[in-house]
C-alpha cells in the first residue's frame, strides 16, 4: 500500500497555516514544463526474478576497466589493489561506524585516522594533516579557501594545469565569497612563473603533475608566493611521490590531492577523498576533521578530535570550514593501502608506472602520425597528438576493446587533436602491444 503520511485533512491545515490555496499554488513558482501532470509513464510491475534478470541484463552492458586493457587517467587511476584492503576495510566496526565524537567508544577509528594523518603527512613532508575531504576537488578548492583565511587576501592565481574539475570546484567554491580567482595560463604545457605577483595575492596554486602530465617546478612557485606575502598551494599524485620531491621539500604551504590511487577502484569516478596537508602554523586554520593524540588519566595512549567541536561547522562565515563530514571510509582504505606497500613498496609501484609509461611514450612516438604535445619530464601520463584525429583513433581504440585515452579538447579546445594516455603497474606488455597495434591501424 502507499505509504501517504499526510490525510486531505492535514493537507488543507497546512496550506491555512501557509496562507496558500491549493497545491498547484503551493508549487507555482516551479516552471510549468518541470511539473508533472497525471501519473508518470510506467511500464507494469514485474515479479522479482524478471526485475533481477533484466537488471543483470543491464549490468552485462558494462566494460569495467578492471577487466580489459585501460589507459585512462586524468586523475582516476587502475591501481593494483592489495587483498587486505577489501578485507580490512569491510570489518563492520569500520563499515558501520558513526562520526567518532565520543572517543571513549571510539579509539579504533580515531587511531585509524590518526594513523591516515601520520602518513599523508609523511608522504607530502608537511608537518599537519587532517583526516581527509571529500575528493581531490574540494581539497584543493578547501585550500585555496584557508590560504584567503591565512593572509586576509582575496585574489586566488591557479594554474591552468590544475585538474579542470579542481578548477570548476573553486570557482564554485569562491563564487559567493568575496574572493577572485585569476588563472595562470600554460606556456609549452606548463606553468610559467608570473613577472609580477599581485598584492592582494592570498596564494599560487597549481598542480604536479599537472592534468596535461608535465611535471611541474614546485620550488620557484612556493618560493616566489612566499616572497609576494602569499602563500605556496599545491596539488599531488600521491603515487607519484613515490619517485619525486615532496611539496613539502619544495617549500609549499598547502599540500592537497586525489586520493584515488591509493587503494580505491574507479568506481565511475567515485566515491573517493582527498587529503589535505599544511605547515603546523596552520593546524587551526585547516578544514575537516583532525585526530590528536594524547592519554587518559592512567597515563595510557588514546587519541581524540581534536582543535574543533562539532558545532564549529555550523557557525556560517566564523567556521574553518563548511566540510562537516567526509569520505572516511575511503580514506581508511588508503590507509591500509600506504601501510601494505610502505615506502620501499610505493617507490617500487611509482617505479613500474613511470617505467612502463616512458617505454611505451618511446615506441607510440616511433609510429607515423603520433607525436608528443609536451616536452619535458613526465610521470606516468603523457599527451599525444594524432595526426589522424583524435576521435578516430579514439573509435579504433574502442572497437578494439581498449580504454583511453581521455580527449584533451573537452577541456583546452587549443588541442583539439590531442589524447592524454595514462600507465600504470597494472598494464601489461601484452596490453601494450595492443593498445600500439591499434594506433598503428588507424588509417
Amino acid at each position: 500500500m502507499p505509504f501517504l503520511p499526510h490525510t486531505p485533512e492535514d493537507r488543507r491545515s497546512m496550506l491555512a497555516a501557509i496562507g496558500v490555496g491549493n497545491l498547484d499554488d503551493l508549487f507555482a513558482s516551479v516552471p510549468a514544463q518541470a511539473r508533472l501532470r497525471g501519473a508518470p509513464d510506467l511500464p507494469p510491475g514485474l515479479p522479482e526474478p524478471e526485475v533481477l534478470r533484466e537488471l543483470r541484463d543491464l549490468a552485462g552492458r558494462n566494460l569495467p576497466v578492471l577487466d580489459r586493457p585501460c589507459f585512462l587517467g586524468g586523475g582516476m587511476y587502475r591501481h593494483a589493489i592489495p587483498a587486505a584492503v577489501d578485507a580490512l576495510q569491510g570489518r563492520l566496526e569500520f563499515v558501520t561506524a558513526y562520526t567518532p565524537y565520543q572517543p571513549e567508544a571510539s579509539q579504533g577509528t580515531l587511531q585509524a585516522f590518526f594513523e591516515f594523518q601520520t602518513m599523508i603527512a609523511e608522504l607530502t613532508g608537511m608537518e599537519v594533516a587532517n583526516a581527509s575531504m571529500y575528493d581531490g576537488a574540494s581539497a584543493f578548492a578547501e585550500a585555496c579557501l584557508m590560504a584567503a583565511s591565512v593572509t586576509g587576501r582575496p585574489r586566488v592565481l591557479v594554474s591552468r594545469g590544475v585538474h579542470p574539475h579542481a578548477r570548476a570546484a573553486l570557482r564554485t567554491a569562491t563564487a559567493h565569497a568575496g574572493l577572485e580567482v585569476e588563472e595562470l595560463p600554460l606556456a609549452g604545457g606548463r606553468t610559467p612563473l608570473p613577472r609580477t605577483i599581485p598584492a592582494d595575492a592570498a596564494c599560487l596554486a597549481l598542480q604536479s603533475p599537472n592534468f596535461l602530465g608535465a611535471v611541474e617546478e614546485i620550488a620557484p612557485f612556493c618560493d616566489a608566493a612566499r616572497g609576494a606575502g602569499a602563500l605556496g598551494v599545491v596539488s599531488v599524485n600521491p603515487i607519484a611521490l613515490g619517485l619525486l620531491a615532496s611539496p613539502g621539500e619544495c617549500g609549499a604551504d598547502i599540500a592537497v590531492g586525489e586520493g584515488q590511487p591509493l587503494g580505491v577502484p574507479p568506481n565511475y569516478g567515485g566515491p573517493s577523498f582527498g587529503f589535505f596537508a599544511a605547515r603546523g602554523e596552520f593546524v587551526r586554520r585547516m578544514p575537516g576533521r583532525i585526530v590528536g593524540e594524547t592519554v587518559d588519566r592512567d597515563g595510557k595512549r588514546g587519541t581524540v578530535l581534536t582543535f574543533q567541536t562539532r558545532e564549529q561547522h555550523i557557525r556560517r562565515e566564523k567556521a574553518t570550514s563548511n566540510i562537516c563530514t567526509n569520505n572516511a571510509l575511503m580514506a581508511l582504505r588508503g590507509a591500509i593501502y600506504l601501510a601494505f606497500l610502505g615506502p620501499r613498496g610505493l617507490a617500487e609501484v611509482a617505479s613500474a608506472c613511470a617505467t612502463t609509461a616512458h617505454v611505451a611514450s618511446e615506441r607510440i612516438f616511433s609510429i607515423p602520425g603520433y607525436a608528443p604535445l609536451l616536452e619535458g619530464p613526465f610521470f606516468h601520463e603523457f599527451a599525444v597528438r594524432c595526426a589522424r584525429g583524435a576521435d578516430r583513433v579514439r573509435a579504433a581504440l574502442a572497437a578494439a576493446g581498449i580504454a583511453g585515452g581521455i580527449p584533451l579538447a573537452r577541456f583546452y579546445p587549443e588541442f583539439p587533436d590531442a589524447l592524454l594516455f595514462a600507465f600504470t603497474e597494472t598494464n601489461t606488455e601484452k596490453e601494450v602491444d595492443l593498445l600500439l597495434g591499434t594506433l598503428r591501424s588507424v588509417r
